[in-house]
């Protein structure tokens, strides 16, 4: 049954439909986390999102099992996370963002039982994800740039492509990667370089002088390793960050 009685609602909580936030009179009851207004609100949000994210939902509402040590709960903690990263996959695909935190959240229990091997490798595929979308979303701006120059002598402004939660949620994930990475600087100073510069993309799309902060400390990193490459390629993005900061903005 997916209609709402009042009686078994705790007073003064207000349920609101998921589609126009008017108050709600069904539930889904696969994962009874949303609420809709009728029926043909249920519909349409089954049709455009829910039926993809649906499976998702319901560890929220789901009781954790009594565990009787620290290592079963890890176990259970791990088990929870493949089935979530696993419904991610299928709804958004292996390599998509928002599969992505289910990955660090892995990696972060891999990391907490030294099981440092498998926690790197996630960990390097989390900086990889969101070092891909956000190299894609930045070559899809210079293409509209170049054209808004060449039209009208001016740019626009820089945008990640994220709304304020998922910008929150990358500055997270990434900074807790790179504070891992630095520790470890030492064995892997190619990877700590790595997340360093895909947070100096990500301030630089979201306009924050951050952006020159990391870079620098991305230069510094590579100049101590010797690495010249890797040196010229961080020069030029310092410098194209700073041609951009100088140009007329729309």
């Amino acid at each position: 049954m997916d209609v709402i009685y009042p009686l078994a609602v705790p007073k003064r909580r207000r349920l609101c439909c998921e589609v126009c936030e008017a108050p709600a009179e069904r539930v889904c009851t696969a994962c009874t986390v949303t609420y809709y207004c009728g029926v043909a609100h249920q519909k349409a949000d089954w049709s455009s999102i829910h039926q993809k994210i649906c499976q998702l939902l319901i560890p929220l509402r789901t009781s954790m099992p009594f565990y009787n040590s620290e290592e079963e709960r890890q176990h259970g903690l791990q088990q929870l996370l493949k089935r979530q990263i696993y419904f991610a996959s299928c709804a958004f695909g292996t390599e998509d963002i928002r599969t992505s935190g289910g990955y660090f959240h892995l990696a972060n229990i891999f990391y907490d039982l030294n099981k440092l091997d498998l926690a790197d490798t996630l960990y390097t595929k989390v900086s990889e994800i969101w070092h891909k979308y956000l190299d894609n979303h930045y070559q899809v701006l210079s293409k509209d740039r170049i054209q808004q120059i060449d039209l009208l002598g001016r740019h626009f402004v820089n945008d990640t492509g994220l709304d304020e939660a998922q910008e929150a949620e990358a500055i997270r994930i990434l900074t807790s990667v790179l504070n891992i990475r630095e520790s470890t600087s030492a064995r892997a100073p190619q990877k700590t370089i790595f997340v360093l510069k895909t947070l100096v993309m990500l301030y630089h799309l979201m306009n924050s002088s951050k952006a020159k902060e990391y870079a620098t400390r991305a230069l510094n990193l590579a100049r101590e390793q010797l690495d010249v490459q890797e040196q010229t390629g961080i020069e030029e993005l310092l410098s194209l960050i700073s041609t951009e900061e100088d140009l007329p903005v729309t």
